[in-house]
């Protein structure tokens, strides 16, 4: 048999694997394998690939450092916090506690960086309380696998660290262009989250309090602090976005381990009360013991564990493709549609394909070299297809089959995959009309970047 037929049997029997509900880095792995045997590559030279992303990567050392913030946060009780200034700001809507729990997904991102952890996170702190107040069970496990969308998007994000490092683009302007759009896909999804739930009836309507917005905004102000510190380091270059991530896990281990004493100190033990509490006792939130950190570095281990060998099995897969032809095949296609949108519009439907069977990081890193040097070749500025790119793999985290957060969502609030799919329409019309507004007006990517 010729190396095609090999490669197409093989393809075939990992995808057979992939419907079996294998994982996808094994997936990838046993394809490498496969392919690098019958291209006559030797598994040394796998394993030296390999080796060397990780050589060169100084940049991704802020990956496993984010993760770690999102889960300091939610041990510490900051994420607790600014839901509850969320829902303070909405409640007063109809559908008021789903729209917080979007804004408060929007808020945590601003700290983690990760999209798995956000829903993760968020559903399982605001899900009870949103079935608690009339809201479909269904619906309210689909917020939070929406929610979760921004979580590579607004900055610091993961994905924009791996696609800045693969493209060689300034990491720093990634995130700030991933501002705005971050914010536009938070209202869009709120907007149709307010549609939903009036034309339901869901939620239970709260007064809009200016002494409770202002006492759960000081509340939360240790999140608004962390978020500025990420913001403010790299938007003025103070800190590479590898430095603002280790000095935000710095400023979280110490606010979580002086809260704890300083709070059991005050007499309060019940997270859920602590509004009741005065502006002073506010100051601090709930905290963490010195014991429980091993605990929580191990979980945010356990991601990146996960995170990090994709990466690199992911950048041979690329390799592989690339001695296969794949890549020119994929960039004549895209080419030979023609002009500026053509390019632009043919690149997002592949992305789109692509991130309903794949994770983002894959995806990312088997397309983002192949698709982005196209459009760059018609007159698109790199930032602003990155943008566009990353945007575009977010909505893959809701769309099926695959839909990492669906998955996600359904782990923490026990609903059925299935049965979430209904509810995740809505959003995903509010996404791609965002995403497709994001790649008409190049401004929306590039208006807060300086020098631009």
């Amino acid at each position: 048999m010729t190396d095609g037929t090999w490669v197409t049997l093989i393809s075939l029997g990992v995808t057979g694997l992939f419907m079996l509900g294998t994982p996808v880095l094994l997936i990838i792995a046993y394809w490498v394998i496969g392919c690098s045997a019958v291209l006559g590559l030797t598994l040394d030279n796998m394993g030296a690939e390999l080796l060397n992303v990780f050589n060169k990567g100084f940049a991704l050392l802020a990956m496993p450092l984010f993760i770690l913030t999102g889960d300091l946060i939610n041990k510490s009780g900051i994420a607790r916090r600014l839901s509850d200034f969320a829902y303070s700001c909405l409640g007063w809507l109809r559908g008021g506690l789903a729209m917080a729990s979007l804004g408060a997904c929007g808020l945590f991102a601003a700290i983690s960086g990760s999209n798995s952890a956000t829903t993760a996170t968020i559903g399982s702190m605001l899900h009870p309380e949103m079935v608690k107040g009339g809201y479909d069970e269904r619906f309210s496990a689909a917020t939070a696998a929406a929610g979760g969308t921004v979580g590579i998007i607004i900055p610091p994000s993961i994905i924009f660290i791996v696609y800045g490092f693969l493209m060689n683009l300034p990491i720093s302007d990634l995130f700030v262009a991933g501002i705005l759009p971050g914010t536009l896909m938070v209202v869009g999804m709120q907007l149709a989250c307010w549609i939903i739930c009036r034309m339901n009836g869901w939620g239970f309507l709260i007064p809009l309090q200016l002494n409770r917005v202002l006492k759960t905004a000081f509340g939360a102000w240790l999140g608004f602090f962390a978020i500025g510190l990420v913001l403010w380091g790299i938007y003025t270059g103070k800190f590479s976005p590898t430095e603002a991530a280790g000095v935000t896990v710095g400023f979280c281990v110490i606010a979580g381990l002086v809260s704890f004493p300083l709070n059991r100190l005050m007499g309060h033990h019940d997270a859920q009360e602590w509004t009741d509490k005065s502006y002073l006792d506010m100051l601090v939130v709930e905290g963490f013991k010195i014991p429980e950190i091993p605990s929580i570095v191990m979980r945010s281990a356990q991601i990146t564990g996960i995170l990090a060998p994709l990466i690199a099995i992911s950048v041979v897969m690329q390799q592989i493709l690339s001695l296969l032809g794949a890549q020119q095949v994929i960039g004549d296609f895209v080419t030979s549609m023609g002009g500026y949108h053509a390019v632009l519009f043919t690149s997002m439907i592949i992305v789109f394909v692509s991130g309903m069977v794949l994770e983002s990081l894959p995806v990312t890193i088997i397309l983002a070299p192949i698709l982005a040097p196209i459009a760059a070749s018609v007159g698109v500025d790199p930032i602003h297809f990155s943008v566009i790119f990353l945007v575009g793999a977010s909505i893959g985290f809701i769309t099926p089959p695959y839909g990492l957060n669906l998955y996600v969502a359904s782990g923490v609030t026990g609903v059925p995959y299935f049965r979430l799919l209904k509810y995740t329409v809505p959003y995903l019309v509010s996404l791609i009309s965002v995403w497709i507004l994001v790649s008409l007006v190049p401004d929306i990517a590039l208006l807060l970047l300086p020098n631009r």
